[in-house]
């Protein structure tokens, strides 16, 4: 259900982090924890130049930031985490 309701506004986002040529490097997971400390929950996006596919380019994101993958479609995926000092999001009960 939680799931399902960060999707919904998962649609709504712009992506604010981009993989591209280098893949996953120390600075992009640096920049998406900035962003995912003040948001919660993110999109990224993973460009064509990547050499890695974007599932799995992703997915090495989320384990390197503690995150919680959402959703993936395409190149683009979704992740949270909640900021348990200033909670962003409200669920619904």
């Amino acid at each position: 259900k939680q799931k399902n309701f960060l999707r919904a506004l998962g649609t709504e986002l712009d992506p604010v982090v981009n993989i591209g040529k280098e893949g996953v490097t120390p600075t992009v997971v640096e920049s998406a924890k900035e962003a995912i400390t003040k948001r919660e929950l993110i999109k990224v996006r993973v460009l064509q130049n990547s050499p890695e596919e974007p599932k799995d380019a992703i997915g090495r994101l989320t384990e390197r930031m503690d995150a919680d993958l959402v959703q993936v479609i395409g190149r683009n995926g979704l992740l949270f985490k909640r900021n348990f000092k200033k909670p962003q999001i409200e669920f619904p009960e």
